[in-house]
Parts: C-alpha cells; sequence; structure tokens
C-alpha cells in the first residue's frame, strides 16, 4: 500500500464505487495511479457526505463513480513540479481550486478558478483522464477528489496544508459546507449589524450562514424548513426564530414580509430548489433586500421571478464556497476553528467507520443527520 518517494507505484485500496443512480455503493478494490505532473496521491483520513455528494449520486451522472469531496488526509507522494507539499504533510482537499495565474485568481473579485473551477466531467483537470480503474475499467472522479476512497489523487492547486495538530476529522467540513455558509454569510453577503436575515432551508449549510449572520450581529436570524427535526436544533446555531411553512394557509414569502415589517434585509437559499430561489427573493425587502442562493438544484435548473422584484431594487446574488479563495483563505478559517472563534463540532451528528457509508447516504436522505463524518481504516 506504500510507495517510493522517488517512483510512486500503481496503488491497491478500498473504494466505496457507485455503479449507478441511486444504487448502493460497493466496495471494491480500485486502483489508483500515481499523481502525475502538478498533482498529488492523498492517503483520506476522514470524509464527510455532503448533499451535493447525494444529488449527484441520484441523478442521472457519469457512472461508475467514486463520491465524495468535503475531506482530509495526508500527501502520500507527489507528482512532477510540486513544491508546495511533500509526503506526510497534512491538507485539506478542495472542489474547486486556486491556481493564483488567471484572470479570476489575479482579479481580487472572484474565487472561480479558470484553470481549476468545478469540473463536471469525471476527470482530472489536467488531462482529462481518470486516476481509478477496477479490473482495468477506468471509474470516474467526483468534483475533482472523490475522497470515499482510501487513497485518492488531486490536482495540487485543490488541496490546502493544514498543521499537523489540526484535528482532520473535524476540520473535513471547512472542504464545503460550513466553509461555504459562513462564507455566503461574511463575503458574498457581508451582513450587517442589526440586520433581519432569513434563511431557507437548515442543513449544515444553512446553519452555518446563521452562525456568520450570528458572529456579524444579525439581529434577527429567522429559519424557514418543514423538517420538524431540523427546526428543533436550529435555535443552538444561532436562530432566533424558525417558521414550518406547512403551519402556514398563506405563501412563506408573505409570512416573512409580515412578520419582518416589509421583508428581510438578506435572504438566503440553501435548498437546492429554483422555486425556493423566487421565494427567497420575495421575501426580502423592497430598495435593498439581497438573496443569495448556494443550493444546488437537482431538478429544473431554470428559475423565474417576476421583472419587478428586481426593478423594486432587490439583488440576486450566487455563491460558490462562499466565496473562499481556498489557498488564500481557508489557512484562516482553520486559525479559527483553533482559535474558538468558530464552531464546527457540533455539526457533526455521525461519526461512521468507511463500512457503514452506505448508511450515511441513508441518514441524509432521511434528512437525519447534519454531517456524517466517514473514518477510514488507519
Amino acid at each position: 500500500m506504500s510507495s517510493s518517494s522517488s517512483s510512486p507505484q500503481v496503488i491497491t485500496c478500498k473504494a466505496a464505487v457507485a455503479w449507478g443512480s441511486g444504487e448502493a455503493l460497493v466496495m471494491e478494490e480500485v486502483q489508483v495511479s500515481p499523481p502525475h505532473s502538478m498533482e498529488i496521491r492523498i492517503k483520506v483520513v476522514s470524509t464527510s457526505l455532503c448533499r451535493s455528494d447525494l444529488a449527484a449520486w441520484e441523478s442521472h451522472a457519469i457512472f461508475p463513480r467514486i463520491f465524495g469531496h468535503e475531506a482530509s488526509g495526508i500527501v502520500e507522494s507527489v507528482g512532477e513540479g510540486v513544491t508546495e507539499f511533500k509526503e506526510g504533510d497534512h491538507v485539506l482537499t478542495v472542489f474547486i481550486g486556486e491556481c493564483k495565474a488567471c484572470r479570476p485568481c489575479t482579479s481580487g473579485k472572484s474565487n472561480i478558478c479558470q484553470v481549476l473551477g468545478l469540473e463536471r466531467k469525471g476527470l482530472m483537470h489536467s488531462d482529462q483522464t481518470t486516476r481509478f480503474s477496477v479490473k482495468g475499467k477506468p471509474v470516474y472522479h467526483y468534483c475533482a477528489v472523490s475522497s470515499f476512497s482510501e487513497y485518492t489523487v488531486v490536482h495540487s492547486g485543490c488541496a490546502v496544508k493544514v498543521s499537523p495538530q489540526v484535528p482532520l476529522e473535524k476540520v473535513c467540513l471547512l472542504s464545503c459546507g460550513v466553509a461555504a455558509g459562513l462564507g455566503a454569510a461574511w463575503n458574498v453577503a457581508n451582513v450587517t449589524e442589526g440586520s433581519t436575515v432569513v434563511i431557507f432551508g437548515l442543513g449544515t449549510v444553512g446553519l452555518s450562514v446563521a452562525q456568520g449572520a450570528k458572529l456579524r450581529g444579525a439581529s434577527r436570524i429567522i429559519g424557514v424548513d418543514n423538517n420538524p427535526q431540523k427546526c428543533e436544533k436550529a435555535k443552538a446555531f444561532g436562530f432566533t426564530e424558525v417558521v414550518d411553512p406547512s403551519s402556514y394557509q398563506e405563501p412563506i414569502a408573505q409570512v416573512i414580509k409580515r412578520i419582518t415589517d416589509g421583508g428581510a434585509d438578506f435572504s438566503f437559499e440553501c435548498v437546492g430548489n429554483t422555486d425556493v430561489i423566487t421565494t427567497a427573493l420575495q421575501s426580502c425587502c423592497d430598495g435593498w433586500g439581497l438573496t443569495v442562493t448556494l443550493g444546488v438544484p437537482k431538478a429544473k435548473p431554470e428559475m423565474s421571478a417576476h421583472y419587478g422584484l428586481l426593478l423594486m431594487g432587490r439583488t440576486l446574488k450566487g455563491s460558490l464556497f462562499g466565496g473562499w479563495k481556498p489557498k488564500s483563505d481557508l489557512p484562516l478559517l482553520v486559525e479559527k476553528y483553533v482559535n474558538k472563534e468558530i464552531q464546527i463540532d457540533d455539526y457533526i451528528t455521525h461519526n461512521l467507520p468507511f463500512d457503514d457509508i452506505n448508511r450515511a447516504f441513508d441518514l441524509m436522505k432521511e434528512g437525519k443527520c447534519l454531517r456524517c463524518v466517514i473514518h477510514m481504516p488507519r
């Protein structure tokens, strides 16, 4: 299972392979190629299930595939040209990279790297091939990470070094969900002190938006969800009140406008439903109301809204990974966690061994978890 630093070899290890839409993952012996130029191979330590993994698994995406993108691990080997990492480094994986050279990376205005942006084809950025195979047949990647495997290969621009003292089983959540929510509140919306915030969807991302809004001094943080279990837990994360749409006969946007004297200052869509984007836009106030959408819809990617909502001064913005530039910004978030300035631990509702990964999918489908952290064999 190990390899020489001078010439890394193919590794055979266990991976949870998805062979078809919605089918239970199968533990397979997979071959993991050595890292190519500017790539690193990582021994995955911890990985958590994100709702976007679930959405892609349920869709008619590319198969066979190894999902997982919210992860931490230890560098096992490095490819040609890699100087930033060495064997033994502790790292977080990230689903969008930062090359630090393209127009968006150097603009100071965006985190959407042109070179290492969101990968949708199930291939590596560098050469559009895979690093996984089962019995000689290629297995596709997910978001250029594929952490539901004991070992994985990522571009060196899609990993962030962290201190060996940082608990990898906790900070893996900063690879996606928690960082995405905090960044939406801080970077994208820039929530202001004393403001009113409404958040649609009380999963990990929505709860992380609430944490960010609370730390910015928002006076009211209203959660909207139709899952009673989630509503019960929400106040521990900073919500001042929670609304269940099924408890009202009138549209929920009208409820929000009524209880906020005309609409929220900021609204966040964290569901992954384009109809909810419209509702969130309707729920913020005229003049300066700002809606941020973070969810990834499983179906109906097109949204519609009356032009009057925008004409009256509302703004709609999208947010990918909370606007964070992974290499530049994630170390600061890790430091905030170490200094107890932000909370991560309370989002972890379940800890499961790798062999129980299908249970994590079941728990998320049933709405019974926030984050399930999957622990790889040592």
